[in-house]
């Protein structure tokens, strides 16, 4: 294997490059062609098209049922054309514009008006939950000056009691 010559089983390194230049060529010309032909047509091509020319009379043809020459031809097209149609369209955009900003301007409005209602419910429901709440703080006011007294009453009662059991005692009272 010495002097450069390869063996029956290897690939030529410049066979390989050539044949990988290749591929790539024909994928770029595969992917580029198509949309670069149709650009040069465009640029370059005569002025004849494959679709005729379109003569369009809007005021005779109703709005629904075209012709099938006119079949591809959008009714905005011919409204471009027609400076009375265009007219009447952009009316008719118009107040289809202000009919719906006046719907949405409804549903604004209904909507802020349930929002009142429900934050008036939400304000009287606080107001009850705070008047329970004043009315269980003045229950616990009540609850803990009772029980105030009634810690003063029983120390004065221990004082009491414990009095009379040492006059008793004195008096020779014994605890059985």
């Amino acid at each position: 294997m010495a002097g450069g010559s390869a063996s029956p089983g290897t690939l030529n390194p410049s066979l390989v490059k050539a044949l990988l230049a290749a591929m790539a060529l024909g994928i770029a010309v595969y992917i580029l062609g198509p949309p670069l032909y149709w650009h040069l047509a465009e640029a370059f091509g005569s002025s004849s098209s494959s679709c005729p020319t379109c003569s369009c009379d809007c005021s005779s043809q109703p709005l629904l049922s075209l012709p099938e020459e006119l079949s591809n031809v959008s009714f905005t097209d011919c409204a471009k054309r027609d400076p009375e149609v265009s007219e009447e369209m952009e009316r008719s955009f118009t107040d289809l514009l202000s009919e719906e900003l006046k719907l949405k301007e409804l549903e604004a409005t209904e909507a802020q008006r349930r929002l009142e209602l429900m934050l008036l419910e939400a304000k009287k429901m606080a107001s009850q939950y705070q008047k329970e709440a004043d009315k269980c703080s003045s229950g616990m006011d009540t609850c803990e000056e009772a029980r105030e007294r009634a810690e003063g009453t029983l120390v004065e009662q221990k004082k009491l009691t414990a009095m009379w059991e040492m006059r008793a005692r004195q008096r020779g009272w014994k605890q059985s």
